[in-house]
Parts: structure tokens; sequence; C-alpha cells
């Protein structure tokens, strides 16, 4: 039985022994959403400053955990005035909810390159367990760099409402559906 325990502790102990981190290059990635304004165009923004690391031990990324954040107060919609509505109370609250986060809990493959990553996403002070669509384009060797890099794109779906987001503003106005769209390179540490 002694034996039984230190073989399974070893195992334990090699598993953990082979995650490797992989940070977000943030010259090559980009963390954006749209949301349908008066029923007529997409309105459009990014957070320019944000934060993203995975690890994970298996090369196909099957057992990966994401972990990526949005500073709220660098949201960029091209439009300062907006842009100032949108960090105010009447929307993001940018002084109360600085940041946005998302930690994923399972990351699995659907077909080909196609994966399902769902986690908690918290947003204006809630937290929500979510579901996005990624597509893993693969690795690569930067040849400039000389490391292993990865690249994602993620895109999904969420109602404003349900995280508090511009509460009192009437669908008519502003679309309840917001899509989430990331795409990214993550270099191996």
């Amino acid at each position: 039985m002694k034996k039984l325990t230190i073989i399974a502790s070893l195992m334990a102990l090699s598993a953990t022994t082979f995650a490797q981190t992989w940070s977000v290059d943030k010259a090559h990635s980009k963390i954006g959403y749209s949301v349908v304004h008066m029923g007529l165009s997409d309105s459009e923004g990014n957070f320019k400053a944000f934060e993203g690391k995975i690890t994970a031990s298996k090369a196909d990324f099957s057992d990966a955990v994401f972990e990526i954040s949005a500073d709220v107060n660098s949201l960029n919609t091209e439009n300062e005035m907006r842009d100032k509505h949108l960090k105010s109370p009447d929307f993001f609250n940018a002084e109360k909810f600085p940041s946005i986060t998302f930690k994923s809990s399972s990351f699995k493959k659907v077909s080909g390159k196609n994966y399902k990553v769902s986690g908690d996403l918290t947003l204006h002070g809630v937290t929500k367990p979510v579901t996005f669509n990624v597509v893993f384009n693969g690795t690569a060797t930067n040849p400039m760099s000389k490391k292993e890099t990865a690249g994602f794109s993620f895109s999904g779906t969420i109602k404003r409402k349900d995280f508090g987001i511009g509460a009192e503003m009437p669908a008519t106005m502003l679309g309840e559906d917001v899509t989430l769209r990331a795409s990214g390179e993550f270099t191996k540490d």
C-alpha cells in the first residue's frame, strides 16, 4: 500500500511538473465587443489594456485553463464622449468595477480546430457562467523571438442586462445581446 501511495504521489507531481504557462502577446492580441445601436448598426469597442495567460500540460490544450482580464478604463470606441459615457455608472461604472475577468473551468474540443471554453465571467460586479466558441489556430515558433506561440480566436454572446450593463437603456436603443470577441497569440514562458 505504501508503494502505491508513493507511485501515485510521483505521478501527481510529474503531471504538475509538465504544466506550461503561456502569456498573451499583447502586440498580436485584442479584446472587444459589439452591440446593435437602435437596430441600425453595430457599435463596437475594445479594451487597450488587458492580461491573459493559459496553463496547460497537453499539446492540444485540452486541459487548458484560460485567465483573462481587461481594464475597463482602457475602453476605446474611437469616440471620446461615448467612451466617457460608457465608463460612467450608466454602463460599466469603471470607478466601482475597474476590471472584467474570465477564468475557464473547461476547454473541450468540438471538432477539428473548434473548441468550447466554459468558465466564470465577472463584469460590472456580477459573476456568471458563460461558454464561448474558440478556434485553436495552432502553434508555431515565432521567427523573431524563437519562442513557441499558440493562436486562438474566441467569440460568444452575453445579455447585457444579466450583468447590469445599461439596465435603464431600452432594447430599441441598445441591443440586449452583446457579442464578445478576442483573438490572440500566447507565448510559452
